[in-house]
């Protein structure tokens, strides 16, 4: 009897089914050390216990997104192990903040199938929660997958596209407990521009950028236990190594620090594509757009919601060609709501 797992394939799949990952996680100082040791993260309220403090937050929690790759990469041997590709995300929503010490684990829904018409491949869709040690919803999201059929013969299931929302409305957002921007610190927090001071239709170029290193790739993806094959395999992309999108949407998001430093807290993710395949070599830039603005009715904090493209060449707010399909050099289209001081 095999003892291995070649993982699920897509006439694995069926609505309804719920998939407890594997392998819980403690989070500690380590992953914070170690994400920003890969990425150039200097957020304040995740950069500074007393910075957060004064935020009224316990402490400085766990990056959001390195919270996410926690949640994300316990789902990859159920879900995406022999994924063609990742290709989307809705209704991500962060309920609880993450704090050194806590424990993680995925449980994830399939809530959707769909065969493609060459026969091969389907797509999955799946909404997955990240748990702590007490139970309780810390992340939730969906997102929809590409994968192989082990048999092309396998029936066709019975299509279902679940019904998402586009965007989430600011009702469904949420504030950590305690938090109050009233006496934030905009000197310690790198800029001093507030909610007020940007403008929907507002595009921000954020200048800076990284290129991306195999190594670090690899290492980040191992850090996140991402055990898909494209990141790993080469004889799954003969094209090259596939940079693991979570990677991607992490280097765009702390390159936005230079405009965005008071974007602090990611509390929605409305969408997102991974519009180009990413390799090793090329160089990451970003840059923003303002797509809408809302009150939270706490002290002191704002939500913003955001376009985050992250680009491998070519010039600045260049999305899609007039056929509606992204640029070649386009490697991101990512929509959240952030909070931030007003």
């Amino acid at each position: 009897m095999a003892k291995t797992n070649p993982g699920r394939f897509f006439e694995d799949y069926a609505v309804g089914q719920v998939l407890h990952h594997a392998v819980p996680r403690t989070v500690t100082e380590g992953e914070r050390g170690l994400y920003h040791a890969l990425y150039p993260a200097r957020h304040a309220l995740y950069s500074s216990d007393e910075f957060a403090r004064a935020c009224g937050l316990q402490e400085s929690p766990i990056d959001d997104l390195a919270a996410f790759h926690v949640v994300f990469g316990k789902t990859v041997p159920d879900v995406s192990l022999n994924a063609v590709a990742n290709l989307g995300y809705a209704e991500g929503r962060w309920l609880l903040p993450v704090y050194a010490g806590d424990t993680l684990r995925s449980v994830s829904e399939v809530i959707g199938v769909k065969q493609n018409s060459n026969g091969k491949t389907g797509v999955v869709w799946v909404r997955t929660r990240g748990l702590n040690q007490l139970d309780e919803v810390v992340i939730e999201y969906v997102r929809w997958v590409m994968v192989r059929k082990a048999n092309p013969n396998a029936p066709a299931p019975e299509t279902v596209v679940p019904e998402l929302k586009k965007v989430l409305e600011p009702g469904d957002l949420v504030v950590p407990e305690g938090l109050d921007f009233s006496n934030y610190d905009f000197a310690l927090a790198g800029e001093p521009h507030r909610w007020g001071d940007y403008e929907i239709g507002e595009t921000i170029d954020h200048v800076d950028g990284v290129t991306v290193e195999e190594a670090e790739h690899m290492l980040a993806t191992r850090l996140w236990q991402n055990t898909a094959k494209v990141h790993f395999d080469l004889t799954f992309r003969p094209d090259g190594r596939l940079i693991y999108g979570g990677h991607v949407i992490s280097m765009a998001r702390t390159l936005s620090f230079n405009g965005l430093a008071n974007a602090q807290m990611i509390v929605g993710l409305n969408g997102g594509a991974h519009a180009n395949p990413c390799f090793a070599g090329d160089t990451i830039k970003a840059w923003s757009e303002v797509l809408d603005k809302a009150e939270t009715g706490v002290p002191g904090v704002g939500a913003i919601r955001l376009r985050l493209v992250a680009t491998k060449g070519g010039e600045p707010f260049e999305l899609k060609n007039e056929e509606g399909r992204y640029h070649p050099n386009v490697l991101l289209d990512l929509d959240y709501w952030a909070l931030m001081p007003t």
